[in-house]
C-alpha cells in the first residue's frame, strides 16, 4: 500500500511552529517511503476561520521548502461526505440522533454532527483520513486525546483509522506550550527576526519526531541563521534583503537577514552624519589612497588599505561614520570593497 499523509492546520493565521515541524516531519515521511502528502484545511469552524489564513500557510509551506502533492482539500466544503457518514453509522445503530436534530454515538457520547447539520471536527477528520486513503497520521501529542474518540468513530463506521504517531510538542522557556505571549510561537515571527528559511527547515529537520516535549531552542536557530547566510550565493543574498550584489561583502558577517539589510542600507543609504573635524587628515589620506587604487578593490585589498590607515593612528571610527553615517556596523574593509571609488572619496568629502 502506498504511504499517504496528511498535513491538516486549521486556517487561523500563520503557522505555529509546533505545526510547521509537523508538516516537515510528514514530507520527510512522504518522502522516505515514496508517498504523498495531502494538505487538508480543517475549517469547520468558521468562527476560527481567518481571511487569507489559508494563503498564508500556503505561503509559509512553500516558503520552508514543504510541498504537498494534493489539496488543499477544504473540509468547509465536504459537507455531504460527512452527512453520509452520520447516515451510514445511524443505519448501522452505531448512533442515535437527539431531538434537537444532532447525530451523536451511543457508545461515548460523542455528537457527529451538530443540530444544524454541521459536521464536528472529530467525524470530519476520521471521514477525510479514511476516505482520503490516509496510511499514517504524524500530529502533535496534544491530539492523544482525540485517538480513543477518533477510534469509535472509524469503528461505528464499520472502518479502522490509520497509523498514528504522535510526536512532541514544542514548548517555551517556561515549559508551557509555545504561544504568542512568548514570542518566536509562528513562522511569521521568525521571519521577521530575519531567520532564513533554510535555518528554520533545519532547525525543524534537527528535531526530526520528539517522543518528548522539547524547549525552542532560539541560540541554536540563530546559529543556524549564520550558517544559512554563509552558504548563500551572492545572488541570492543581495535578493533576499534587496540589495546589489557590489554590497554583498558587507552582508557576508550578519547574523539575520534584517541585520543583513540594516548593513546594505548603511552602504546604499547611509544617514547624514556628523564627522569630527580632527577626523580630516584620516579622510584625506584615505581619498588619497583610494584615489590610487581600482574602480573597485576586493575584500583583501581593502583590508590593506584599512590596515595601511591603522599603522598610521588613523581614526577608523571616523572613517566609518563618514562612509555609512553610523559609528559601527559591518567590517569596514568590506565597506570599502563595496563602495566604488568615487562614492566613497566623495563620502569622505562630504563628511
Amino acid at each position: 500500500m502506498a504511504v499517504r499523509v496528511r498535513f491538516a492546520p486549521s486556517p487561523t493565521g500563520s503557522l505555529h511552529v509546533g505545526n510547521a515541524l509537523t508538516a516537515v516531519a510528514n514530507r520527510r515521511f512522504a518522502d522516505e517511503h515514496g508517498g504523498a502528502l495531502v494538505l487538508r484545511m480543517d475549517d469547520t469552524d468558521p468562527s476560527r476561520t481567518v481571511e487569507a489564513g489559508e494563503g498564508a500557510i500556503v505561503e509559509e509551506l512553500a516558503w520552508l521548502g514543504v510541498a504537498f502533492d494534493e489539496g488543499p482539500v477544504r473540509q468547509s466544503e465536504r459537507g455531504a461526505e460527512y452527512a453520509d457518514a452520520a447516515e451510514r453509522a445511524l443505519v448501522s445503530g452505531a448512533a442515535v440522533r437527539d431531538e434537537d436534530g444532532s447525530v451523536r454515538l451511543r457508545a461515548g457520547g460523542t455528537t457527529l454532527l451538530r443540530p444544524d447539520g454541521t459536521a464536528t471536527y472529530q467525524l470530519a477528520s476520521v471521514v477525510d483520513d479514511l476516505e482520503l486513503g490516509i496510511t499514517h497520521v504524524i500530529r502533535g501529542s496534544d491530539h492523544r486525546p482525540n485517538l480513543p474518540i477518533q477510534t469509535r468513530i472509524a469503528t461505528a463506521l464499520g472502518r479502522r483509522l490509520p497509523v498514528v504517531i504522535h510526536h512532541g510538542l514544542v514548548l517555551g522557556e517556561d515549559g508551557k506550550k509555545l504561544s504568542k505571549r512568548h514570542g518566536h510561537s509562528s513562522i511569521a515571527e521568525l521571519r521577521e527576526e530575519g531567520l532564513p528559511a533554510a535555518a528554520v527547515r533545519a532547525y525543524l529537520e534537527e528535531l526530526g519526531l520528539p517522543e518528548h516535549d522539547v524547549q525552542l531552542d532560539l541560540p541554536r536557530l540563530r546559529r543556524l541563521a549564520i550558517d544559512a547566510i554563509a552558504a548563500m550565493s551572492d545572488a541570492e543574498l543581495a535578493a533576499a534583503v534587496d540589495a546589489p550584489t557590489e554590497v554583498v561583502p558587507v552582508l557576508r558577517g550578519a547574523r539575520s537577514l534584517v541585520e543583513a539589510r540594516e548593513y546594505a542600507k548603511l552602504v546604499v543609504r547611509p544617514e547624514p552624519a556628523e564627522v569630527p573635524g580632527e577626523a580630516r587628515p584620516t579622510l584625506e589620506r584615505f581619498a588619497e589612497l583610494r584615489a590610487g587604487s581600482p574602480e573597485r578593490l576586493s575584500t583583501d585589498e581593502a583590508r590593506s588599505l584599512v590596515r595601511e590607515l591603522k599603522a598610521v593612528g588613523g581614526d577608523l571610527r571616523s572613517l566609518r561614520l563618514a562612509l555609512t553615517g553610523a559609528p559601527t556596523g559591518p567590517e569596514l574593509a568590506a565597506v570599502v570593497a563595496a563602495l566604488p571609488r568615487e562614492e566613497a572619496i566623495a563620502r569622505t568629502r562630504s563628511g
